[in-house]
């Protein structure tokens, strides 16, 4: 007997329980709509999906062309239409997840209106975006199986028994649209105790995974932009102590940390470590920092001055009461900071690079590897990075150190149109096309995601759409350039209707009502038009 069938059959028996009262409840409807709600909480979420992920990071242990992807989210409606989009594709949700960006939800989501990545937005929009972000996925499981019910009834009705048990096995074994969603808490809002309840916040809302960085909260900047301040690792490591307890609270366990490390674009700090021996992990936070060696007899007033090894080492303060880095020091502090996460309780990790170079991450992971052999990275695929001039650089560059000629190309310009065919340009899409697998393998990339691809696509489509409505196409650009590629592409919101529930309600104006249920789909509705 299908889950299906013997959920109408629990069912049935709580009805009988009830007796006459309850006469007019159909139990098929309710085991319907049981269906439809797979999940009736945030933690029954966040429990399901970190199972999903502890079991894709074993399965990229064993086979490194097992990884992982995800797209940055925006909206739920954008997340909703993403995942129906990739099991339209691909038939399957399998290895894809969200990313929540923080960028995002600071440019987008606050009231205080668009906002630069400094976490200046309110704490709490991120867990509200998880929480509307899994309102729309679990509506795409309501919707799908909405139709299928449907189908099974028209298959009743016209007495096919064949295609009445084809659509009854599709029921038992859909896939749901939920999936695992990675989000930013940014640099923790405050302190570990702040870190704490935000994470709580997240957590109940769905999320799986929380990806925290190693920047000061209140100095945290984008990180493809410059100043950058970072904390000593004591700090970092409370916060993810934190996030780790707000898992255990709330019963979580297999729940997913991410350590970003912002070290290498970082050149400052806030504060001088707590260091209480020669090499430990404090004295090798400060042993970074941008000293000079003073006598007693040269101290000014105020100044702050290490003692290493026998010697007074003053280091450089800025006007800003900042501290500075040497320069050139940010792999190893990446290094660093990467191996104490991960000895400490992170489970994956994150380094923010200024380019997309297998080498460069490959490098630093491989040195991660010497200490914590699986160590395995989120790595942020970022429209930040000039993908085209970049991989077109390297290319060069390889061509170059193996002897090949490259007078026909001009490195700074290699952006230009006129590189468009060449064998170059050819070349440098390939390494783009196979960017992910390429670096999965050589570079430890368990997940590959895009920060804020949305964001640009909005603006892409809207503008080519405002470009041609407005100017002489008039009603032709809307046709030509949406609606006839929905219809022809099979995008499911050509219905609009249908994706925002009026079927659904149909089908729940009935089970309330019966024949009386007013209904919107008849033959007046205009979405009849589209098949």
């Amino acid at each position: 007997m299908s889950a299906y069938t013997n959920e109408i059959e629990l069912l049935n028996a709580i009805k009988a329980r009830h007796g006459e009262s309850w006469a007019a409840i159909e139990p098929e409807y309710a085991a319907r709509m049981r269906a439809q709600n797979k999940f009736k909480t945030g933690l029954d979420i966040a429990q399901y999906t970190a199972e999903i992920m502890r079991k894709d990071m074993g399965d990229y242990d064993r086979d490194s062309s097992q990884y992982t992807q995800s797209l940055g989210c925006w909206h739920g409606f954008i997340g909703q239409q993403k995942m129906i989009s990739i099991k339209k594709h691909f038939q399957t949700t399998e290895k894809k997840y969200l990313y929540l960006s923080g960028w995002m939800v600071a440019a987008l989501r606050s009231e205080f209106g668009p906002l630069p990545d400094q976490s200046m937005h309110e704490k709490t929009s991120v867990a509200s975006l998880i929480a509307e972000l899994y309102t729309f996925l679990r509506q795409a499981d309501a919707r799908e199986l909405g139709g299928l019910f449907r189908q099974l009834d028209d298959a009743r009705e016209a007495g096919d028994e064949v295609l009445a048990q084809k659509v009854q096995n599709e029921i038992d074994n859909h896939q749901t649209h939920v999936v695992p969603i990675i989000a930013d808490i940014d640099a923790g809002f405050g302190n570990a105790e702040a870190t704490y309840l935000m994470a709580k916040q997240m957590i109940e809302a769905g999320a799986c995974a929380i990806q925290i960085e190693n920047q000061v909260s209140d100095e945290k900047q984008c990180g493809h932009q410059d100043g950058k301040v970072t904390v000593p690792h004591e700090d970092f490591l409370a916060k993810i102590r934190a996030v780790r307890y707000a898992f255990l609270e709330l019963g979580i366990d297999d729940g997913v940390i991410v350590a970003r490390t912002d070290s290498l674009g970082a050149g400052l700090t806030k504060q001088i470590a707590v260091t209480r021996e020669p090499g430990d992990l404090g004295d090798q936070y400060n042993s970074f920092l941008d000293c000079e060696e003073v006598a007693p007899q040269d101290l000014n007033n105020g100044d702050l001055v290490l003692n290493r090894e026998g010697k007074l080492l003053r280091p450089k303060r800025l006007p800003s009461n900042l501290f500075q880095f040497r320069a050139g020091t940010g792999e190893d502090r990446c290094v660093l900071d990467c191996i104490t996460s991960l000895q400490n309780g992170a489970d994956l990790l994150w380094i923010e690079t200024e380019k997309p170079h297998i080498g460069q991450i490959g490098a630093m992971v491989d040195r991660i590897r010497e200490v914590v052999p699986n160590a395995k990275l989120v790595y942020n695929n970022s429209p930040s990075f000039n993908w085209t001039l970049n991989f077109r650089q390297q290319v060069f560059d390889a061509w170059l150190e193996e002897g090949k000629d490259v007078s026909a190309y001009v490195r700074d310009e290699l952006m230009g149109e006129v590189y468009d065919s060449t064998e170059l340009a050819q070349e440098a899409d390939s390494r783009i096309r196979t960017f992910q697998a390429d670096s999965a393998q050589q570079a430890g990339i368990f997940h590959h995601l895009i920060t804020l691809p949305t964001y640009h696509t909005a603006a892409l489509s809207t503008d080519n759409l405002a470009k041609e409505y407005f100017g002489d196409a008039g009603m032709l650009g809307y046709v030509e350039g949406v609606q006839r590629k929905e219809i022809r592409q099979g995008i499911a919101c050509v219905k609009h209707q249908n994706m925002a529930g009026s079927d659904m309600g149909d089908d729940h104006k009935e089970y309330f009502a019966g024949e009386a249920a007013l209904k919107a789909g008849g033959k007046d509705n205009t979405m009849n038009q589209f098949g």
